[in-house]
């Protein structure tokens, strides 16, 4: 398709360039970033509604995430089939997700197509339709994956980690829903919770490759500009509840599954990059950090165990992730709790400290491969407050962590004894100790 050769050839193009960020606020007063880029005749559009599947009401698990699987069913005067035909015909892509925080839809186009695909894209915004037999058929398919769900071990642990730190929070709960609350979902409840997300007071936008900011202001009106103002109320923010020690969930497996956390550090917390460097020391996914070394390869207990840092928009946790066989669950487990003591205890090296901030700063830049990687990565700066410097100054904030700096933070957010293991299989020698 000739979408994707224009993409392929895009990746190597701005993995080089130089990102200028400019902010657009359209005649309407919709505000947007953007990066031009005319070497190709082709952008990329990233928008995201804050609030998620957290604006499900208890009853109505599962709404938002049902109904974001709809939005290419059919809009405005045309079916499921005649709306796929006429994407399809124009040679654009979009796409639609929705987690606990977000909704986001990603949208490819040629710049030949890109009036007629931004209309397409707006019919799905603002004139859903929500058939029954569209309903039918992807409520099956969601009933489909939540009874596989119930089969896998990192889905248990990751349910029975959330409802013990969240309770009866959004966060604590599936935002894909339940077998029980999705069945029951309407047609009516899909045409609430699409009112409910696609405000224009949630609305984060970002526009990069073939168009000016002139072009994509009088878009951005054609678009979203019948949005209503306001959506529903946000959830409030929670404190999670972790305790230190163990919870079992029983599960015929000869590997057990084991996710871990402690409370977090919000994304705006001055101490974060300290945390983000001192976490690709710790677990942060190379083969150099020490619980890979520890876990891994001097005992050869797992494949591959991680830590990483969750901030998300209503509470912070510090979490991380392993599989081991049964027999060996127990020891693996202890190893962890101890590199997470010494770490609290002792801080890091001067050399682990270089090492990471030479990975962290070397690969940043990998991340801006193509245009729909950048928007996706605008969206996120603007929603985490970042500003449009950020890109250029962000290494720079990295690479001034100190190792004082390091040790203090070290010791202020790691928590031993509030690090909670949620293990899902028949682990030997454990024992449910919350």
């Amino acid at each position: 398709m000739a979408l994707s050769l224009t993409i392929a050839a895009l990746s190597a193009t701005m993995a080089r360039a130089e990102i200028d960020i400019t902010e657009v606020t359209s005649p309407g007063g919709i505000s947007a970033w953007l990066v031009e880029d005319h070497s190709i005749p082709f952008m990329a559009l990233e928008l995201r509604f804050r609030g998620g599947t957290s604006l499900d009401t208890p009853e109505k698990r599962g709404a938002t995430y049902l109904m974001t699987g709809l939005l290419e069913e059919g809009a405005g005067e045309m079916r499921a089939q005649d709306y796929a035909r006429a994407l399809e015909g124009l040679a654009a892509g979009f796409s639609y997700d929705a987690t606990k925080d977000v909704v986001s839809i990603s949208a490819e186009m040629l710049s030949e197509n890109r009036a007629e695909a931004a209309e397409l894209l707006r019919q799905t915004l603002t004139e859903p339709r929500f058939d029954q037999d569209a309903l039918d058929r992807v409520r099956a398919q969601v009933l489909v994956g939540l009874r596989s769900d119930e089969k896998d071990p990192n889905t248990i642990a990751g349910l029975a980690f959330a409802e013990m730190a969240f309770g009866d929070h959004p966060y604590g709960t599936d935002g894909k829903g339940t077998a029980e609350t999705v069945t029951t979902l309407t047609r009516q409840d899909m045409f609430d919770a699409h009112e409910a997300i696609f405000a224009r007071d949630r609305l984060f936008v970002s526009a990069v490759g073939d168009i000016t900011p002139e072009e994509l202001g009088v878009l951005l009106d054609d678009l979203l500009g019948a949005l209503p103002e306001t959506g529903a109320p946000m959830p409030g923010p929670i404190d999670p509840q972790i305790a230190g020690g163990t919870t079992i969930v029983d599960f015929d497996t000869p590997q057990s599954v084991a996710l871990f956390g402690q409370v977090g550090i919000k994304r705006d917390d001055p101490d974060f990059f300290a945390a983000y460097v001192l976490n690709q020391i710790l677990g942060g996914g190379s083969f150099e950090s020490r619980l890979m070394t520890e876990v891994r390869e001097k005992r050869g207990l797992t494949y591959g165990a991680y830590s990483y840092l969750v901030p998300r928009d209503l509470a912070a946790t510090y979490m991380g992730s392993f599989a081991s066989a049964n027999d060996k669950m127990a020891e693996a487990v202890e190893v962890v709790r101890k590199e997470w003591t010494k770490i609290a205890t002792e801080g890091v090296t001067e050399a682990e400290l270089a090492d990471a901030k030479t990975y962290l700063t070397g690969a940043y830049p990998l991340r801006f491969k193509g245009n729909s990687q950048i928007a996706s990565i605008l969206v996120a700066m603007q929603m985490d407050d970042l500003g449009l410097d950020y890109v250029k100054t962000r290494n720079a904030k990295v690479e001034a962590v100190t190792l004082e700096e390091a040790n203090r933070v070290a010791a202020r957010i790691y928590d031993p004894e509030g690090l909670h293991f949620t293990i899902v299989g028949r682990p030997e020698g454990l024992d449910t100790s919350n």
